[in-house]
Protein backbone atom coordinates (compact mmCIF):
# COMPACT_ATOMS: atom_id res chain seq x y z
CA UNK A 1 0.00 0.00 0.00
CA UNK A 2 1.47 3.35 -1.06
CA UNK A 3 1.87 6.36 1.21
CA UNK A 4 -0.77 8.19 -0.84
CA UNK A 5 -3.26 5.37 -0.18
CA UNK A 6 -2.40 5.42 3.52
CA UNK A 7 -2.94 9.18 3.63
CA UNK A 8 -6.28 8.97 1.82
CA UNK A 9 -7.59 6.19 4.07
CA UNK A 10 -6.44 8.00 7.21
CA UNK A 11 -8.26 11.17 6.14
CA UNK A 12 -11.43 9.34 5.04
CA UNK A 13 -11.54 7.69 8.45
CA UNK A 14 -10.31 10.66 10.46
CA UNK A 15 -12.20 13.67 9.08
CA UNK A 16 -15.65 12.49 10.29
CA UNK A 17 -14.07 11.80 13.69
CA UNK A 18 -12.63 15.33 13.71
CA UNK A 19 -16.12 16.64 12.93
CA UNK A 20 -17.71 14.58 15.70
CA UNK A 21 -15.18 15.83 18.26
CA UNK A 22 -15.83 19.43 17.21
CA UNK A 23 -19.58 18.80 17.45
CA UNK A 24 -19.04 17.36 20.94
CA UNK A 25 -17.35 20.62 21.89
CA UNK A 26 -20.33 22.49 20.44
CA UNK A 27 -22.57 20.70 22.96
CA UNK A 28 -20.53 22.24 25.77
CA UNK A 29 -20.45 25.66 24.12
CA UNK A 30 -24.24 25.78 23.58
CA UNK A 31 -24.85 24.89 27.24
CA UNK A 32 -22.47 27.62 28.38
CA UNK A 33 -23.89 30.28 26.07
CA UNK A 34 -27.55 29.52 26.76
CA UNK A 35 -27.18 29.29 30.54
CA UNK A 36 -25.11 32.49 30.36
CA UNK A 37 -28.14 34.20 28.82
CA UNK A 38 -30.20 32.99 31.79
CA UNK A 39 -28.04 34.31 34.62
CA UNK A 40 -24.53 34.73 35.99
CA UNK A 41 -24.99 32.54 39.09
CA UNK A 42 -26.57 29.75 37.06
CA UNK A 43 -23.71 29.99 34.57
CA UNK A 44 -21.10 29.66 37.33
CA UNK A 45 -22.99 26.65 38.73
CA UNK A 46 -23.29 24.90 35.36
CA UNK A 47 -19.62 25.54 34.50
CA UNK A 48 -18.65 24.08 37.88
CA UNK A 49 -21.04 21.13 37.55
CA UNK A 50 -20.17 20.36 33.93
CA UNK A 51 -16.41 20.49 34.57
CA UNK A 52 -16.84 18.14 37.54
CA UNK A 53 -18.94 15.78 35.39
CA UNK A 54 -16.25 15.85 32.70
CA UNK A 55 -13.46 14.93 35.12
CA UNK A 56 -15.41 11.88 36.32
CA UNK A 57 -16.39 11.02 32.74
CA UNK A 58 -12.80 11.14 31.43
CA UNK A 59 -11.69 8.48 33.90
CA UNK A 60 -14.55 6.13 32.98
CA UNK A 61 -14.24 6.72 29.24
CA UNK A 62 -10.98 4.79 29.19
CA UNK A 63 -12.94 1.52 28.97
CA UNK A 64 -14.90 2.84 26.00
CA UNK A 65 -11.76 4.04 24.24
CA UNK A 66 -10.08 0.67 24.80
CA UNK A 67 -12.80 -0.94 22.69
CA UNK A 68 -11.61 0.88 19.56
CA UNK A 69 -8.15 -0.74 19.17
CA UNK A 70 -9.39 -4.09 20.49
CA UNK A 71 -12.20 -4.29 17.91
CA UNK A 72 -9.92 -3.09 15.09
CA UNK A 73 -7.27 -5.69 16.00
CA UNK A 74 -9.90 -8.45 16.18
CA UNK A 75 -11.12 -7.48 12.71
CA UNK A 76 -7.53 -7.66 11.50
CA UNK A 77 -7.46 -11.29 12.74
CA UNK A 78 -10.95 -11.98 11.27
CA UNK A 79 -12.13 -12.81 14.79
CA UNK A 80 -15.73 -11.57 14.77
CA UNK A 81 -16.52 -13.30 18.06
CA UNK A 82 -13.85 -11.22 19.75
CA UNK A 83 -15.39 -8.06 18.31
CA UNK A 84 -18.68 -8.82 20.06
CA UNK A 85 -17.12 -9.96 23.34
CA UNK A 86 -14.79 -6.98 23.75
CA UNK A 87 -17.48 -4.43 22.91
CA UNK A 88 -20.01 -6.06 25.20
CA UNK A 89 -17.63 -6.07 28.16
CA UNK A 90 -16.75 -2.44 27.41
CA UNK A 91 -20.45 -1.70 27.83
CA UNK A 92 -20.60 -3.74 31.05
CA UNK A 93 -17.64 -1.88 32.57
CA UNK A 94 -19.05 1.49 31.51
CA UNK A 95 -22.41 0.73 33.14
CA UNK A 96 -20.72 -0.49 36.34
CA UNK A 97 -18.53 2.62 36.53
CA UNK A 98 -21.45 4.98 35.87
CA UNK A 99 -23.49 3.42 38.67
CA UNK A 100 -20.54 3.36 41.04
CA UNK A 101 -19.74 7.08 40.72
CA UNK A 102 -23.31 8.40 40.94
CA UNK A 103 -23.08 8.99 44.74
CA UNK A 104 -20.40 11.61 43.95
CA UNK A 105 -23.03 13.59 42.06
CA UNK A 106 -25.75 13.04 44.66
CA UNK A 107 -23.52 14.31 47.50
CA UNK A 108 -21.85 17.00 45.39
CA UNK A 109 -23.02 19.99 47.47
CA UNK A 110 -21.06 19.16 50.66
CA UNK A 111 -18.07 18.24 48.47
CA UNK A 112 -18.17 21.61 46.69
CA UNK A 113 -18.61 23.49 49.97
CA UNK A 114 -15.62 21.63 51.43
CA UNK A 115 -13.62 22.80 48.40
CA UNK A 116 -14.43 26.40 49.28
CA UNK A 117 -17.10 27.12 46.64
CA UNK A 118 -19.82 29.74 47.16
CA UNK A 119 -22.89 28.32 48.96
CA UNK A 120 -25.45 29.61 46.42
CA UNK A 121 -23.41 28.37 43.46
CA UNK A 122 -22.82 25.02 45.18
CA UNK A 123 -26.55 24.52 45.77
CA UNK A 124 -27.44 25.16 42.13
CA UNK A 125 -24.47 23.12 40.90
CA UNK A 126 -25.61 20.22 43.08
CA UNK A 127 -29.11 20.37 41.57
CA UNK A 128 -27.48 20.30 38.13
CA UNK A 129 -25.12 17.41 38.98
CA UNK A 130 -27.78 15.22 40.58
CA UNK A 131 -29.66 15.26 37.28
CA UNK A 132 -26.64 15.27 34.97
CA UNK A 133 -25.14 12.33 36.88
CA UNK A 134 -28.02 10.19 35.65
CA UNK A 135 -26.54 10.64 32.19
CA UNK A 136 -23.16 9.15 33.06
CA UNK A 137 -24.15 5.59 32.09
CA UNK A 138 -25.71 6.51 28.72
CA UNK A 139 -22.84 8.92 27.98
CA UNK A 140 -20.26 6.20 28.54
CA UNK A 141 -22.19 3.56 26.60
CA UNK A 142 -22.55 6.04 23.72
CA UNK A 143 -18.75 6.37 23.76
CA UNK A 144 -18.38 2.57 23.62
CA UNK A 145 -20.71 2.38 20.62
CA UNK A 146 -18.88 5.25 18.94
CA UNK A 147 -15.60 3.36 19.41
CA UNK A 148 -17.14 0.13 18.09
CA UNK A 149 -18.65 1.79 15.01
CA UNK A 150 -15.49 3.81 14.32
CA UNK A 151 -13.38 0.64 14.42
CA UNK A 152 -15.79 -0.78 11.83
CA UNK A 153 -15.16 2.35 9.70
CA UNK A 154 -18.69 3.63 10.36
CA UNK A 155 -17.46 7.09 11.32
CA UNK A 156 -20.08 8.95 9.27
CA UNK A 157 -22.92 7.84 11.55
CA UNK A 158 -20.89 8.93 14.60
CA UNK A 159 -20.59 12.40 13.07
CA UNK A 160 -24.25 12.76 12.08
CA UNK A 161 -25.59 11.55 15.41
CA UNK A 162 -23.35 14.02 17.25
CA UNK A 163 -24.48 16.89 15.02
CA UNK A 164 -28.12 15.92 15.59
CA UNK A 165 -27.39 15.87 19.33
CA UNK A 166 -26.23 19.50 19.17
CA UNK A 167 -29.51 20.59 17.56
CA UNK A 168 -31.57 18.56 20.05
CA UNK A 169 -29.59 20.07 22.92
CA UNK A 170 -30.32 23.61 21.71
CA UNK A 171 -34.04 22.87 21.41
CA UNK A 172 -34.43 21.24 24.84
CA UNK A 173 -32.29 23.95 26.45
CA UNK A 174 -34.51 26.63 24.91
CA UNK A 175 -37.62 24.93 26.25
CA UNK A 176 -36.45 24.03 29.76
CA UNK A 177 -33.91 26.68 30.75
CA UNK A 178 -36.17 29.63 29.88
CA UNK A 179 -39.61 28.00 30.08
CA UNK A 180 -40.48 28.45 26.40
CA UNK A 181 -43.18 26.59 24.42
CA UNK A 182 -45.25 26.04 27.56
CA UNK A 183 -42.53 24.16 29.46
CA UNK A 184 -41.52 25.06 33.04
CA UNK A 185 -38.63 27.47 33.57
CA UNK A 186 -35.95 25.32 35.21
CA UNK A 187 -32.70 27.25 34.68
CA UNK A 188 -29.64 25.11 35.41
CA UNK A 189 -31.79 22.04 36.04
CA UNK A 190 -33.24 22.47 32.56
CA UNK A 191 -29.72 22.37 31.09
CA UNK A 192 -29.05 19.14 33.01
CA UNK A 193 -32.27 17.55 31.75
CA UNK A 194 -31.33 18.57 28.20
CA UNK A 195 -27.92 16.93 28.59
CA UNK A 196 -29.40 13.66 29.84
CA UNK A 197 -32.04 13.70 27.09
CA UNK A 198 -29.36 14.11 24.42
CA UNK A 199 -27.31 11.25 25.86
CA UNK A 200 -30.28 8.87 26.04
CA UNK A 201 -31.49 9.69 22.52
CA UNK A 202 -27.95 9.31 21.13
CA UNK A 203 -27.67 5.93 22.87
CA UNK A 204 -30.96 4.69 21.40
CA UNK A 205 -30.05 5.78 17.86
CA UNK A 206 -26.55 4.26 17.93
CA UNK A 207 -27.74 1.03 19.55
CA UNK A 208 -30.50 0.59 16.94
CA UNK A 209 -28.02 1.33 14.15
CA UNK A 210 -25.51 -1.19 15.50
CA UNK A 211 -28.21 -3.82 15.98
CA UNK A 212 -30.33 -3.37 12.86
CA UNK A 213 -27.94 -2.38 10.06
CA UNK A 214 -27.77 -5.47 7.79
CA UNK A 215 -23.98 -5.21 7.34
CA UNK A 216 -23.47 -5.27 11.13
CA UNK A 217 -25.97 -7.96 12.11
CA UNK A 218 -23.35 -10.69 11.74
CA UNK A 219 -21.62 -9.42 14.89
CA UNK A 220 -24.76 -10.11 17.05
CA UNK A 221 -23.64 -7.34 19.40
CA UNK A 222 -26.52 -7.63 21.87
CA UNK A 223 -27.08 -11.38 21.60
CA UNK A 224 -27.09 -12.90 25.11
CA UNK A 225 -25.93 -9.54 26.41
CA UNK A 226 -26.47 -10.64 30.02
CA UNK A 227 -23.76 -13.31 29.85
CA UNK A 228 -20.46 -12.21 31.43
CA UNK A 229 -17.12 -12.83 29.72
CA UNK A 230 -14.58 -12.45 32.51
CA UNK A 231 -11.53 -12.89 30.29
CA UNK A 232 -12.64 -10.16 27.86
CA UNK A 233 -13.69 -7.93 30.76
CA UNK A 234 -10.26 -8.23 32.33
CA UNK A 235 -8.57 -7.34 29.03
CA UNK A 236 -10.79 -4.28 28.47
CA UNK A 237 -10.22 -3.19 32.07
CA UNK A 238 -6.44 -3.60 31.88
CA UNK A 239 -6.22 -1.64 28.63
CA UNK A 240 -8.86 0.95 29.49
CA UNK A 241 -7.95 2.01 33.04
CA UNK A 242 -4.55 3.47 32.01
CA UNK A 243 -6.27 5.31 29.14
CA UNK A 244 -8.70 6.89 31.60
CA UNK A 245 -5.94 7.79 34.03
CA UNK A 246 -3.87 9.33 31.21
CA UNK A 247 -6.83 11.49 30.19
CA UNK A 248 -7.34 12.47 33.83
CA UNK A 249 -3.68 13.47 34.15
CA UNK A 250 -3.83 15.64 31.02
CA UNK A 251 -7.14 17.23 32.01
CA UNK A 252 -5.73 17.88 35.47
CA UNK A 253 -2.72 19.61 33.92
CA UNK A 254 -4.90 22.30 32.37
CA UNK A 255 -7.15 22.55 35.43
CA UNK A 256 -4.05 23.20 37.54
CA UNK A 257 -2.83 25.79 35.04
CA UNK A 258 -6.14 27.63 35.34
CA UNK A 259 -5.86 27.58 39.13
CA UNK A 260 -2.34 29.03 39.03
CA UNK A 261 -3.36 31.64 36.46
CA UNK A 262 -6.10 32.69 38.86
CA UNK A 263 -3.40 33.42 41.45
CA UNK A 264 -1.82 35.85 38.98
CA UNK A 265 -4.97 37.86 38.25
CA UNK A 266 -8.50 37.99 36.87
CA UNK A 267 -7.50 39.56 33.55
CA UNK A 268 -4.80 36.94 33.05
CA UNK A 269 -7.27 34.14 33.87
CA UNK A 270 -9.79 35.48 31.34
CA UNK A 271 -7.11 35.65 28.65
CA UNK A 272 -5.92 32.17 29.61
CA UNK A 273 -9.44 30.79 29.19
CA UNK A 274 -9.83 32.33 25.74
CA UNK A 275 -6.47 31.08 24.50
CA UNK A 276 -7.16 27.57 25.80
CA UNK A 277 -10.60 27.53 24.17
CA UNK A 278 -9.04 28.36 20.78
CA UNK A 279 -6.24 25.81 21.29
CA UNK A 280 -8.85 23.19 22.22
CA UNK A 281 -10.59 23.67 18.86
CA UNK A 282 -7.43 22.89 16.90
CA UNK A 283 -6.60 20.09 19.36
CA UNK A 284 -9.81 18.32 18.25
CA UNK A 285 -8.26 18.00 14.79
CA UNK A 286 -5.40 16.01 16.26
CA UNK A 287 -7.73 13.92 18.44
CA UNK A 288 -9.75 12.85 15.40
CA UNK A 289 -6.62 12.00 13.41
CA UNK A 290 -5.20 10.16 16.43
CA UNK A 291 -8.35 8.02 16.66
CA UNK A 292 -8.09 7.20 12.96
CA UNK A 293 -4.45 6.22 13.49
CA UNK A 294 -5.44 3.99 16.42
CA UNK A 295 -7.93 2.09 14.24
CA UNK A 296 -5.57 1.64 11.31
CA UNK A 297 -2.55 0.67 13.43
CA UNK A 298 -4.66 -1.82 15.41
CA UNK A 299 -5.98 -3.40 12.20
CA UNK A 300 -2.45 -3.90 10.82
CA UNK A 301 -1.28 -5.13 14.21
CA UNK A 302 -4.06 -7.72 14.21
CA UNK A 303 -3.00 -8.82 10.72
CA UNK A 304 0.63 -9.00 11.82
CA UNK A 305 1.67 -6.65 8.98
CA UNK A 306 4.50 -4.68 10.59
CA UNK A 307 5.58 -2.98 7.35
CA UNK A 308 2.11 -1.53 6.68
CA UNK A 309 1.81 -0.60 10.37
CA UNK A 310 4.99 1.47 10.35
CA UNK A 311 4.12 3.14 7.04
CA UNK A 312 0.59 4.01 8.25
CA UNK A 313 2.08 5.45 11.45
CA UNK A 314 4.55 7.64 9.54
CA UNK A 315 1.81 8.98 7.30
CA UNK A 316 -0.45 9.77 10.28
CA UNK A 317 2.38 11.63 12.02
CA UNK A 318 3.12 13.67 8.87
CA UNK A 319 -0.56 14.63 8.45
CA UNK A 320 -0.82 15.67 12.12
CA UNK A 321 2.42 17.63 11.80
CA UNK A 322 1.03 19.45 8.74
CA UNK A 323 -2.15 20.36 10.63
CA UNK A 324 -0.02 21.65 13.52
CA UNK A 325 2.06 23.84 11.19
CA UNK A 326 -1.12 25.31 9.68
CA UNK A 327 -2.40 26.08 13.19
CA UNK A 328 0.92 27.70 14.12
CA UNK A 329 0.71 29.94 11.05
CA UNK A 330 -2.89 30.89 11.90
CA UNK A 331 -2.13 31.70 15.55
CA UNK A 332 0.96 33.75 14.75
CA UNK A 333 -0.64 35.72 11.92
CA UNK A 334 -4.11 36.31 13.37
CA UNK A 335 -3.81 36.06 17.16
CA UNK A 336 -5.31 39.47 17.91
CA UNK A 337 -8.46 39.18 15.73
CA UNK A 338 -9.06 35.64 17.00
CA UNK A 339 -8.97 36.73 20.65
CA UNK A 340 -11.15 39.75 19.82
CA UNK A 341 -13.95 37.39 18.72
CA UNK A 342 -14.43 36.41 22.38
CA UNK A 343 -14.63 39.96 23.76
CA UNK A 344 -16.96 42.94 23.89
CA UNK A 345 -14.41 45.59 22.93
CA UNK A 346 -16.64 48.38 24.28
CA UNK A 347 -15.86 47.29 27.85
CA UNK A 348 -12.86 49.00 29.47
CA UNK A 349 -11.09 45.80 30.58
CA UNK A 350 -11.32 44.19 27.14
CA UNK A 351 -8.24 45.89 25.71
CA UNK A 352 -6.03 44.54 28.51
CA UNK A 353 -7.44 41.03 28.08
CA UNK A 354 -7.00 41.32 24.30
CA UNK A 355 -3.33 42.30 24.61
CA UNK A 356 -2.57 39.52 27.09
CA UNK A 357 -4.59 36.94 25.20
CA UNK A 358 -2.72 37.78 22.00
CA UNK A 359 0.57 36.95 23.72
CA UNK A 360 -0.80 33.67 25.11
CA UNK A 361 -2.20 32.63 21.74
CA UNK A 362 1.25 33.21 20.29
CA UNK A 363 2.56 30.78 22.90
CA UNK A 364 -0.29 28.42 21.99
CA UNK A 365 1.43 28.12 18.61
CA UNK A 366 4.13 26.18 20.45
CA UNK A 367 1.37 24.01 21.96
CA UNK A 368 0.29 22.88 18.54
CA UNK A 369 3.40 20.95 17.62
CA UNK A 370 3.89 19.45 21.07
CA UNK A 371 0.24 18.73 21.85
CA UNK A 372 -0.45 17.32 18.39
CA UNK A 373 2.51 14.97 18.57
CA UNK A 374 1.75 13.72 22.08
CA UNK A 375 -1.89 12.90 21.32
CA UNK A 376 -0.87 11.22 18.05
CA UNK A 377 1.74 9.16 19.91
CA UNK A 378 -0.91 8.09 22.43
CA UNK A 379 -3.18 7.04 19.55
CA UNK A 380 -0.42 5.03 17.89
CA UNK A 381 0.44 3.30 21.16
CA UNK A 382 -3.21 2.41 21.78
CA UNK A 383 -3.21 0.86 18.33
CA UNK A 384 -0.64 -1.68 19.53
CA UNK A 385 -2.53 -1.94 22.86
CA UNK A 386 0.26 -0.35 24.90
CA UNK A 387 -1.30 1.93 27.53
CA UNK A 388 0.30 1.26 30.91
CA UNK A 389 3.81 2.58 30.26
CA UNK A 390 2.45 5.55 28.23
CA UNK A 391 0.28 6.42 31.23
CA UNK A 392 3.38 6.78 33.40
CA UNK A 393 5.33 8.66 30.72
CA UNK A 394 2.47 11.13 30.31
CA UNK A 395 1.91 11.56 34.04
CA UNK A 396 5.61 12.25 34.68
CA UNK A 397 5.77 14.70 31.77
CA UNK A 398 2.64 16.57 32.85
CA UNK A 399 2.94 16.56 36.63
CA UNK A 400 6.62 16.09 37.53
CA UNK A 401 7.96 18.28 34.71
CA UNK A 402 5.21 20.50 33.25
CA UNK A 403 3.49 21.76 36.40
CA UNK A 404 6.73 22.37 38.40
CA UNK A 405 8.23 24.21 35.40
CA UNK A 406 5.09 26.33 35.11
CA UNK A 407 5.17 27.21 38.80
CA UNK A 408 8.89 28.05 38.88
CA UNK A 409 8.77 30.15 35.70
CA UNK A 410 5.56 31.93 36.72
CA UNK A 411 6.31 32.75 40.36
CA UNK A 412 9.89 32.38 41.68
CA UNK A 413 11.36 33.58 38.35
CA UNK A 414 8.62 36.19 37.93
CA UNK A 415 7.51 35.53 34.34
CA UNK A 416 3.83 35.35 35.31
CA UNK A 417 1.34 33.89 32.86
CA UNK A 418 3.90 33.70 30.05
CA UNK A 419 6.17 31.59 32.23
CA UNK A 420 3.22 29.42 33.22
CA UNK A 421 2.46 28.65 29.57
CA UNK A 422 6.12 28.04 28.75
CA UNK A 423 6.16 25.43 31.52
CA UNK A 424 3.15 23.70 29.98
CA UNK A 425 4.95 23.65 26.62
CA UNK A 426 7.97 22.00 28.28
CA UNK A 427 5.75 19.29 29.80
CA UNK A 428 3.99 18.60 26.51
CA UNK A 429 7.29 18.44 24.60
CA UNK A 430 8.56 15.87 27.10
CA UNK A 431 5.37 13.86 26.68
CA UNK A 432 5.55 13.99 22.89
CA UNK A 433 9.22 12.99 22.78
CA UNK A 434 8.97 10.13 25.28
CA UNK A 435 5.74 8.71 23.86
CA UNK A 436 6.98 8.84 20.27
CA UNK A 437 10.22 7.19 21.35
CA UNK A 438 8.19 4.46 23.07
CA UNK A 439 6.11 3.74 19.96
CA UNK A 440 8.94 3.57 17.46
CA UNK A 441 10.98 1.41 19.86
CA UNK A 442 8.08 -1.08 20.04
CA UNK A 443 7.51 -1.35 16.29
CA UNK A 444 11.05 -1.12 14.93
Amino acid sequence: MSKTTHARETLVLGLPLVGSHLAQMALHVTDTVMVGWYGVVSLAAVVLGASSFFIVFVLGSGFAKAVMPMVAAALGRDDETRVRRDTRMGIWLSIAYGLMVYPVFWWSEPILLALGQDSEVSAIASDYMRIAGLGMVPALVVTVLQSYLSALHRTQVVLWVTLAAVLLNIGVNWALIFGNWGFPELGARGAAIATVTVQVVSLIILALYAHLLPELRRFHLFQRFWRPDWHAMRQVFNLGLPIGLTGLAEGGLFQASALMMGWIGTVELAAHGIALEVAALTFMLHVGLSSAATIRIARFDGQGDRVALRRAAKVAVVISFGVALASVALFLSAARPIVALFLDLSKPESETILAYGTVLLGLAALFQLADGMQVMALGLLRGVQDTRVPMWLAAVSYWLIGIPCSYVLAFPLGYGGVGLWLGLVVGLICAAASLMWRFWRLVR
